[in-house]
């Protein structure tokens, strides 16, 4: 019985790589740098050199359309999901001890745990009154993109709070605000 179930949740997850990909696929190539700064003279820096140009934190701003934002969910979860994929196949592996398997099972946690975290920090901010909302976690690492039309320090510090209640803290957060 217990075969059946990973059949089926295997094929379930390689249906939903497949649609992703067509969706990816077929929509629009619009590329852009999420990365980018713009300073206040229009002229655009990568956020390294930002960082070496300026002496104080600031708030980074540029334009994001909705699109972007579901294009770059769907990349993360299109990623998230090969990689449960993988240590799926991996625990299906008969010549792994039992350590191995519960090693390979709590990564598969910590990844819903992360997806989940991300989702629950995105209703959160979107609460506050903020357009949109993107949350990228990487381990102690979080990346949130808000899309606002106003934005200021005390903005971002309410930000932090949240993510700090929500997870606890984290070493390196970054937000960036975009119009």
């Amino acid at each position: 019985m217990l075969l059946k179930k990973q059949t089926v949740w295997l094929l379930t997850m390689l249906s939903l790589v497949v649609v992703l990909s067509v969706y990816y696929v077929t929509s629009d190539p619009k590329q852009s740098d999420m990365a980018a700064i713009e300073k206040t003279d229009g002229e655009k820096t990568t956020g390294k050199q930002a960082t070496q140009n300026d002496s104080k934190p600031k708030v980074s701003t540029s334009e994001a359309s909705e699109e972007e934002f579901e294009t770059i969910r769907l990349q993360l979860q299109d990623a998230r999901s090969k990689e449960k994929e993988d240590l799926t196949a991996r625990l299906a592996s008969t010549d792994l001890s039992a350590d191995e398997k519960n090693k390979l099972m709590d990564e598969m946690q910590q990844l819903t745990k992360t997806a989940r975290d991300e989702a629950v920090i995105e209703n959160l901010i979107k609460s506050k009154g903020y357009e949109d909302v993107l949350v990228q976690a990487d381990g102690d690492k979080m990346k949130i993109i808000v899309k606002a039309k106003e934005h200021d320090t005390k903005a971002a510090n309410q930000i932090l709070r949240l993510v700090n209640e929500q997870v606890g803290s984290l070493q390196n957060v970054a937000i960036d605000f975009q119009q």
